[in-house]
């Protein structure tokens, strides 16, 4: 192992991205984005026509698909910069269902564990620590007040020029955490291990020190 498996978990909006990329950055570790995963793999199904629940489609569309983490927090798929189209409010709203499908976990899962095999990273994602790395040596799960996540959401999105309300952002939101609530991971949960981090008032700095120090602690 060259370094510590962290593992960040938490709801949309708690700021695991951008947190997660730059505690990677200060401990010279490698940043897993899982989330932008599963979110190229949407728009890669929703642009050739193939719904969630046709497995044998999403196979053959897998097994030829490449997917890469730039170190600069870009998104290539297939040699391709999909960093802002995996962030519109559409593939946002899709997600949700070609992440549940089982031939994409499976895939995608056993993706990021051979990219955390040799340590050094840290994992962010709905289920990194539960069902990616049950044996991360640290375990973060990130929350924040629903308010707090809206505009965080709605900036980001006015950012990056896309037109939406923030009372759209609000109903994808609440939309996306209960799906989440209601996924099935096939586990009882996270643990007693995981050290839960409330966003709601923090700085970005002031998240990325937190954590750095958890990780410190645990010998990064």
């Amino acid at each position: 192992m060259s370094g510590l498996v962290i593992a960040i978990d938490g709801v949309v909006g708690a700021g695991k991205t951008t947190t997660a990329r730059m505690v990677a950055g200060r401990l010279g570790y490698r940043h897993l984005d899982t989330g932008a995963m599963y979110r190229a793999v949407t728009v890669a199904a929703t642009r050739r026509g193939i719904a969630a629940g046709h497995t044998a489609s999403l196979a053959s569309m897998l097994a030829a698909l490449t997917i890469d983490l730039e170190p600069d927090g870009r998104v290539l798929l297939n040699g391709e910069d999909v960093s802002d189209a995996i962030r519109r409010p559409e593939v946002t709203r899709a997600v949700g269902a070609y992440s549940d499908a089982p031939v994409v976990r499976k895939a995608l899962v056993a993706q990021q564990q051979r990219m955390g095999a040799a340590g050094g990273i840290v994992a962010e994602g709905r289920d990194m620590a539960a069902v990616v790395f049950p044996c991360a040596e640290l375990k973060i799960s990130m929350v924040a007040d629903l308010d707090e996540r809206v505009e965080r959401r709605y900036r980001e999105l006015q950012q990056k020029g896309m037109v939406i309300t923030p009372e759209q952002v609000r109903v994808d939101i609440e939309t996306r955490d209960r799906e989440d609530a209601a996924r099935d991971y096939g586990v009882a949960g996270e643990g007693p291990e995981v050290t839960e981090i409330d966003t709601t008032d923090m700085t970005l700095e002031g998240q990325v020190d937190h954590i750095v120090a958890l990780a410190r602690q645990h010998g990064a």
